[in-house]
């Protein structure tokens, strides 16, 4: 069966394992300092913080940034729970900004109008959240001056991007954000199985991170010299988010063959582009923004069900019959019934992110996905589709 996702490990990702696996240190040990030092100088970034998984990293990057109730944070609805839910950990509130229909992230001129209207209301927005959509970064230099403007905090969620480039830079991210989270899920660019990082500029809130990443504690040199080697203090509460040595070797041997990870993601999305661009009325390929080189998460397929007379469902249906797992990023969080609840959000707040999910399907995307497997997905599809 073909997955629309997959790891990719040979056998240097074990030997890295067994390596951690035979040595003094399985957690908190030299393997997850070498990790976050890869982190920095892949990324650019004066500081990373390696946690258990994307969710940690989120959780842990609003609390550093101080967001607490009364706090409004934006973000875009096309992203996975835990974008939204990381702002509810924190006590902080959610809205939502639709996306821009090209690029399918969040649409800054939406996010001013929605800043100048929680003015007239005397409210004033935290912070915002843009997700770099399977791989696609947001249009960060219009982001970071509305950031600028109105005095906010801004966050790249970067799950999706990595390896991406914006204006012909790989190290995009924190040249604009304040601080980037990323994600290292099996299906991911890299993986460390479940794990995450966030990455800053700003050593007081990577100092922040690293208390909360392990229940709050301060172990100081000052404080052990003065009580002794066991001592430590909890001034705040903080998780058990650390993530061990033998899946940071992984991440380091991954993070090694990034770039021919992103390489072969570009040449199964060009495949697809040329194959499956058929008719753009009944099927879309994802768009690229100029100075974009886009990352491929996810290849994300927008098909109008209503003018083929096909239903989602009858698609995934027959497509499996055909061997090949299809998959749907993402229903729109404000749909969640949480979100209804608890935030009043409705069916139609935000139609293009609603339009856009009636229409994706996420197709199979990963780099050791082979040519035979490639032409039953474009031929199973169009068969489906266009005949």
């Amino acid at each position: 069966m073909i997955s629309y996702g997959k790891q990719t490990i040979d056998e240097k990702d074990i030997d890295s394992i067994v390596e951690v696996l035979n040595s003094d240190w399985l957690t908190q040990g030299p393997a997850v300092e070498q990790f976050e030092t890869n982190l920095k100088e892949y990324f650019g970034s004066k500081y990373a913080c390696a946690v258990s998984n994307g969710t940690a990293a989120l959780h842990l990057c609003g609390l550093a940034l101080g967001w607490k109730k009364e706090d409004i944070i934006l973000t875009s609805p096309l992203t996975f729970l835990a974008t939204a839910n990381s702002i509810i950990y924190c006590g902080a509130t959610p809205d939502f900004v639709d996306i821009n229909p090209k690029t399918y992230t969040i649409d800054p001129n939406l996010v001013e109008d929605k800043i100048k209207a929680y003015q007239k209301q005397g409210k004033k927005i935290k912070g915002i959240i843009g997700v770099d959509y399977a791989g696609h970064p947001c249009d960060w230099r219009a982001l970071r001056q509305i950031a600028n403007k109105y005095n906010l905090q801004l966050v790249n969620d970067n799950c999706h991007a990595l390896g991406a480039s914006y204006f012909n830079d790989k190290q995009y991210a924190l040249k604009y954000a304040d601080v980037v989270t990323q994600s290292y899920h099996p299906v991911k660019h890299i993986t460390t199985g479940e794990g995450g990082s966030i990455l800053t500029n700003d050593s007081g809130l990577d100092e922040k991170m690293r208390y909360f990443r392990s229940h709050g504690m301060i172990k100081q040199d000052e404080l052990i010299s003065q009580y002794g080697s066991w001592y430590y203090e909890m001034h705040q509460l903080g998780f058990n988010y650390r993530i061990t040595d033998f899946q940071c070797a992984l991440g380091s041997n991954q993070l090694n063959r990034l770039d021919s990870f992103i390489s072969k993601r570009r040449k199964i999305a060009e495949s697809y582009d040329s194959l499956l661009n058929l008719n753009p009325e009944i099927a879309c390929i994802p768009k690229v923004s100029k100075n974009i080189e886009h990352a491929y998460h996810l290849y994300p397929y927008q098909i109008d069900f209503e003018s083929i007379e096909l239903d989602k469902r009858e698609l995934f249906s027959r497509m499996k019959k055909s061997g090949v797992l299809l998959q749907v990023h993402y229903i729109p969080v404000h749909l969640q019934p949480y979100y209804q609840k608890n935030y009043g959000f409705k069916k139609n707040d935000f139609p293009i992110s609603e339009s856009f999910y009636s229409k994706e399907v996420s197709l199979p995307i990963y780099p050791t996905l082979s040519l035979k497997d490639q032409d039953i997905v474009t031929s199973s599809l169009t068969k489906i589709i266009f005949q």
